[in-house]
């Protein structure tokens, strides 16, 4: 039999190949993790969802009886993620838990480059006023045909993909109720 280079290198690369494959030994069992089953001592297992993008990516978070936070991983039983998590989801465990996290509300006057630190009932009051101080101003009752539109369009609302459908509910419900047309969601950006 005569072969030519070219289909020598061909059957040759094609037995090397099958060759490989069969000393693999492929297996489609399911394989249990070495970790699967083991549980933290004395820790509270809640299932959770990635408060960062809008995938909605399974974690499994643990804690003690005092609500300190023990650690977070990804669920391997939630349909989306499967256990896997991105570098800011399997970083949620640093974010808060560390020190230099600030845990007061910040303010920085108009044109000042300095922050000053607020107590949290002063920072909500100075939001309200704020909010009804702009939508005072710009509230519009009716529209140039005379129709009642009873809006506000100075004011903007951007949802969270960490909320849940009642979390949304009602934020949709205060929002629209304070006259806003302007409503968006993470998942769609």
């Amino acid at each position: 039999m005569a072969l030519t280079r070219r289909e020598f290198l061909k059957w040759s690369g094609a037995a090397g190949a099958a060759a490989a494959a069969m000393c693999l030994g492929f297996d489609l069992r399911p394989v249990q993790s070495y970790a699967a089953g083991l549980k933290i001592l004395n820790a509270t297992e809640t299932t959770t969802i990635c408060p960062y993008c809008a995938v909605g990516c399974g974690i499994i978070v643990h804690t003690k009886k005092s609500g300190k936070l023990l650690n977070t991983e990804g669920d391997p039983d939630h349909p989306i993620n499967e256990g896997a998590l991105c570098a800011k989801g399997a970083g949620l465990y640093q974010m808060t838990e560390n020190k230099n996290r600030k845990r007061i509300p910040l303010y920085r006057a108009s044109e000042s480059d300095e922050w000053e630190e607020l107590e949290w009932e002063e920072a909500i009051k100075r939001i309200a006023e704020k909010i009804k101080k702009t939508r005072d101003a710009t509230f519009t009752e009716k529209n140039a045909k005379g129709q009642a539109v009873n809006r506000t369009t100075s004011i903007a609302h951007v949802g969270s993909a960490a909320l849940d459908n009642e979390e949304c509910w009602l934020l949709q419900g205060i929002m629209r109720a304070l006259g806003l047309v302007s409503i968006e969601h993470q998942a769609r950006i």
